[in-house]
């Protein structure tokens, strides 16, 4: 099975966990996104982008998350969003069609992260913004290394939580330009962490015994509170960025 099959099959049976999720709903990021906008997932950035601009298209892999998104959105009153099952790494739109594309706690899942970037380039206007919002691995090998580990462990769609300065690479040298960056801490509460993709006890376990087992430094980085020897929260990072195609 394919990374693209595992994201269907993995957020087809949790898009509605998604939704409801507290830090997808309502993150301090989200709203950091929507500020620096001039102007899918489970449907909070289109939802949140509605009310501020003519038209938003909202655009999923998975079937299932598009239509809880679109029935979150059309809750609050939105009827100004066109929903589009499709592959982020080949948008089914025209050159140029965009003023902004957005992408929030989605590209981690990406097997082909520079085909992305090439289609976020390819259907932006120029002068247009690209408004990225994803969980980020710190640059050092060690604490990179661990926290991929510990999302494929917890998921196996996730793909790669990539580095700061590889975004900025891939962006730079796909044409654009950066105008600002902001780091955010990005708690994790374990239970909901795991129970959101539906693991199983033994899973669970697992992935608790290999945290609860990383060397100190690791321990000390990611903030692993221990409980019991029970996981109970750790802390990741997330970043929000904008920025212009030239």
């Amino acid at each position: 099975m394919d990374i693209k099959s595992d994201v269907k099959k993995q957020f087809g049976r949790s898009a509605a966990s998604y939704v409801t999720s507290e830090g997808h709903r309502k993150g301090g990021d989200l709203q950091t996104l929507i500020a620096l906008a001039d102007a899918t997932g489970g449907g909070h950035t289109a939802n949140a982008l509605a009310p501020r601009v003519r038209k938003v298209i909202a655009l999923d892999l998975t079937p299932e998350m598009l239509a809880a998104a679109e029935n979150f959105i059309r809750g609050n009153g939105h009827d100004n969003v066109e929903y589009v099952e499709g592959d982020a790494e080949k948008l089914p739109f025209s050159d140029e069609s965009f003023n902004i594309v957005s992408c929030r706690i989605a590209p981690h899942h990406f097997p082909n992260i520079t085909s992305f970037v090439s289609e976020v380039s390819r259907v932006l206007k120029t002068g247009g913004q690209f408004l990225l919002d994803d969980n980020v691995a710190p640059e050092n090998k060690e604490f990179d290394e661990f926290y991929n580990t510990v999302e494929k462990k917890r998921d196996y769609s996730h793909f790669r939580a990539w580095k700061k300065t590889e975004w900025l690479q891939m962006l730079e040298n796909e044409g654009f330009e950066i105008q600002e960056l902001y780091r955010f801490d990005k708690p994790f509460d374990f239970e909901s962490w795991c129970n959101r993709m539906n693991l199983s006890d033994n899973e669970m376990a697992e992935l608790n015994e290999y945290m609860r087992n990383s060397s100190e430094k690791v321990k000390q980085k990611f903030r692993i509170q221990i409980e019991n020897d029970k996981i109970i929260s750790f802390q990741g990072e997330a970043f929000v960025l904008k920025a212009t195609k030239l």
